[in-house]
């Protein structure tokens, strides 16, 4: 009896079938399958415009096949939005790390939330500055070593880590803010219900779509993958809380 070759596990079409060039247990390679797969699911792959940032994503556009724009570091969120003016017909996506969303960037994605402009947002928050060389970002934890904290994040000297997903949520334009993680199967899956509600109010004319995605920096944070993933479950989501602070999908439901 010959064998049967079953095909289980198939490629979305928004993904590309290349080799990525991220770090070994690097979790922005999941935060972008993600996204890719709902693109496809959502029918969105042939009218995205992807706004990809500066950082460890900035081969973003290697792995997505859709149009896309390279943004000057922080300002995503302002291309975004004359890109979305320019063509309201279009989703417009954009995919942002920590160090460019809430610090370079912050006045951008503030104002952008504020105004509610029809685009969505990934942000994804390893509390570090991955790509150029691990300084303390606006989210690193308080302690944490950074090349630019060698003794740890002082509270009384750098302040506390930011919290963008509540930030993100107090503003009028917002229509979908949450906080998810990536460490485990069950988060992954819950990632992704989350992300296409992100998704779900651009479409719907709603406003603002934030997903903040809780992520693993091995390299940087001088961890294996694995001790990495245990770090978000013990520290990160214990400050960083886990969950859906605003959703108007909802109340537009009811």
């Amino acid at each position: 009896m010959s064998e049967q070759e079953i095909l289980a596990f198939d490629k979305a079409d928004a993904l590309v079938d290349i080799p990525t060039h991220y770090c070994p247990g690097c979790q922005h390679g999941v935060a972008q399958r993600l996204a890719g797969e709902l693109l496809s699911e959502m029918g969105l792959t042939e009218n995205t415009l992807l706004i990809t940032a500066i950082g460890c994503s900035v081969f973003l556009y290697n792995y997505l096949n859709v149009d896309s724009v390279e943004a000057p570091h922080g300002r995503a969120p302002a291309v975004a939005t004359g890109v979305k003016r320019a063509r309201p017909d279009k989703f417009v996506l954009s995919y942002q790390g920590d160090g460019d969303l809430a610090s370079i960037g912050m006045a951008e994605i503030m104002h952008c939330a504020n105004r509610g402009e029809n685009v969505s947002i990934i942000f994804v928050n390893n509390t570090v500055y991955g790509m150029t060389g691990g300084q303390m970002a606006p989210t690193t934890m308080v302690g944490q070593k950074t090349t630019t904290s060698p003794a740890g994040r002082n509270a009384s000297k750098e302040g506390m880590p930011i919290r963008m997903a509540e930030i993100i949520s107090q503003l009028g334009g917002t229509a979908f803010s949450a906080r998810v993680a990536l460490n485990n199967v069950k988060n992954i899956r819950k990632a992704k219900k989350a992300m296409k509600k992100a998704f779900e109010v651009q479409q719907k004319e709603l406003g603002f779509g934030f997903i903040e995605l809780l992520a693993t920096c091995p390299t940087n944070w001088r961890m294996t993958p694995i001790k990495a993933n245990e770090r978000i479950e013990e520290e990160l989501i214990p400050y960083f809380p886990l969950g859906v602070f605003k959703d108007l999908t909802v109340e537009t439901e009811d």
